[in-house]
């Protein structure tokens, strides 16, 4: 099965915005990834909106309706946004301040459970798909499900960061444990963080992990390959 390929347009927009221009235009970034064979945009929209703009969720909400996987924290100024435009599908993340990247899965706390239930309830109601970004726990993933998540997408960066094969292999089985775990609960799979042209063949093997979810590997390739070529090889690799 070839897997499904959502490109992560946000360093697109962060180059953009270290020159207060209005170019390169992520938006015009989308359709290139698009027509090369990505299958899904993602962009990650924060309260400082230091890369991905309100602006560019509402224009790529509008070019591409069916195309579009927004990252967000479970925040009232997110809600609103994904209520406003109804991206197809969205990922809750959690949002540290001043991380550079996500930094690992949702950590289900009372409160944090009770707003997302929340957030997903009314996301639901206009026809939004969900998932949340977890890390590959059994614990975690019940939770997802008990709060009606209709996807999780499984934290890579333990795997992406491991220092020896050992550590690596370890990380897979985990993860391809997780995978099973998730569809037999119901939801389906995704995978992202830290995945590269290098790593990403062993969690592609992983049966039951439908989309990849990849973007600055594929995003820095660009710089030396192109945008098209740099998109066609990971989509090739999976």
């Amino acid at each position: 099965m070839n897997l499904k390929l959502g490109v992560n347009i946000d360093h697109i927009a962060t180059l953009r915005n270290a020159r207060k221009a209005a170019y390169p235009d992520p938006v015009d970034a989308a359709a290139v990834c698009l027509a090369s064979g990505a299958n899904f945009i993602v962009a990650h929209l924060r309260k400082d909106e230091r890369h991905i703009t309100q602006k560019d969720i509402a224009q790529l909400c509008k070019l591409f309706p069916k195309k579009i996987h927004l990252e967000c924290a479970a925040t009232d100024f997110a809600e609103k946004i994904v209520l406003k435009y109804k991206p197809y599908s969205v990922c809750i993340v959690p949002e540290v301040p001043g991380e550079v990247t996500t930094t690992g899965g949702l950590k289900f706390t009372p409160a944090v459970q009770k707003r997302i239930f929340s957030m997903i309830e009314k996301l639901h109601k206009k026809h939004i798909l969900v998932s949340l970004f977890v890390d590959p726990v059994a614990a975690d993933l019940r939770t997802a499900v008990r709060l009606g998540a209709d996807m999780v997408e499984l934290c890579t960066r333990q795997y992406s960061e491991a220092k020896t094969p050992k550590q690596a292999q370890k990380c897979v089985q985990e993860l391809a444990l997780s995978a099973l775990l998730a569809q037999e609960l119901g939801m389906q799979v995704h995978a992202g963080h830290g995945l590269d042209y290098h790593n990403v063949l062993a969690i592609a093997d992983i049966g039951g992990i439908s989309c990849m979810n990849i973007g600055f590997a594929i995003i820095t390739r660009s710089l030396f390959a192109g945008l098209p070529s740099a998109v066609e090889e990971m989509k090739n690799l999976l």
